[in-house]
């Protein structure tokens, strides 16, 4: 199951995921919510709190990324948990994800 909660601050989104990302139903549930901020400047996806992202997740990350790419808007991974982090890594396909820090978020705000 995954939980998801969305907060702005100007064009910067926040979307703070908490649960697992390895069936369809929370990969459609992370698309919509990234879908939904077309007129953001950054969604940043917070993924801290997830326990374990599998094929579907994986998928649809590089789905979002091409997505948001396409739409004029950075897409950034924060935080993702050690699970998370090695199935990133083991899949190739999402080498070009930006991964941030608590600091590059902040500055985000800032902006």
């Amino acid at each position: 199951m995954l939980d998801v909660h969305i907060t702005r601050n100007r064009d910067v989104v926040v979307i703070q995921c908490k649960g697992r990302i390895v069936r369809s139903h929370a990969a459609f549930m992370l698309r919509e919510a990234v879908t939904q901020q077309i007129d953001a400047r950054v969604v940043v996806l917070d993924l801290s709190e997830v326990g374990s992202l599998e094929g579907g997740g994986l998928g649809m990350l590089v789905f979002l990324q091409r997505w948001t790419h396409d739409n004029g808007i950075e897409l950034v991974l924060f935080g993702p948990s050690n699970p998370v982090r090695k199935s990133l890594e083991r899949a190739s396909s999402t080498s070009g994800f930006e991964i941030t820090s608590v600091e590059e978020v902040h500055s985000l705000h800032a902006s």
